[in-house]
């Protein structure tokens, strides 16, 4: 198994070093082999989120393999209206890879842009990046307040042992754009 965009840097691990998986809140398993033009085969765990605003579902190749992670996984669930959306939205080709591009251009724009004012993140595979808005020990606690204040939501990484810094989702043009003044700012910048 794999899991292509690790949680929460979003870097992409070769199959030999994915051991562990961490299921968040929001995810769901479905068989793989039921998407058109998906193949039954060695299983897989991915999540595709540019694939549809606000969905989170992740893909398994083998019903068995779905049925065993199903026991261990948090008691939330994506409704049967949002998995059925997901499905849709990867059987339409055209909207996926559009998606897709979006979604790099969007890392393009902010990763450009935390470059310019000097802010330190991770390369992502992910639609979102592993951004550090605090020396190593001070927190981003005040930087993701500021944020918030703003109207700028993002998500703290604390509990994953990574206090100073905060992950980023991808969003529209003008959202990043948004995201990367309000950051500025909040960082005197």
């Amino acid at each position: 198994m794999t899991d292509r965009s690790v949680n929460p840097p979003g870097q992409v691990l070769p199959p030999e070093q994915v051991l562990d998986f961490d299921f968040d809140e929001a995810d769901v398993l479905i068989p793989a082999s039921t998407i058109p033009g998906q193949d039954k085969g060695d299983p897989i765990l991915s999540t595709p989120n540019s694939a549809g605003a606000g969905l989170h579902i992740n893909l398994i190749a083998d019903a068995s393999v779905a049925d065993m992670l199903n026991r261990v996984r948090q008691p939330f669930n994506v409704n049967s209206i949002a998995q059925a959306a997901a499905l849709a939205a990867l059987a339409d080709e055209d909207y996926v890879a559009e998606s897709a591009r979006l979604n790099r251009d969007g890392l393009a724009q902010l990763m450009g842009g935390l470059d310019s004012i000097g802010v330190a993140y991770l390369p992502s595979h992910g639609n979102f990046l592993l951004v550090r808005v605090a020396d190593a020990g001070k927190g981003a606690a005040p930087i993701y307040e500021s944020l918030l204040r703003s109207g700028v939501i993002v998500r703290p990484v604390a509990n994953y042992g990574l206090p100073d810094w905060l992950r980023v989702t991808v969003g529209l043009p003008e959202e990043n754009a948004r995201f990367l003044s309000a950051l500025a700012a909040a960082l005197g910048r």
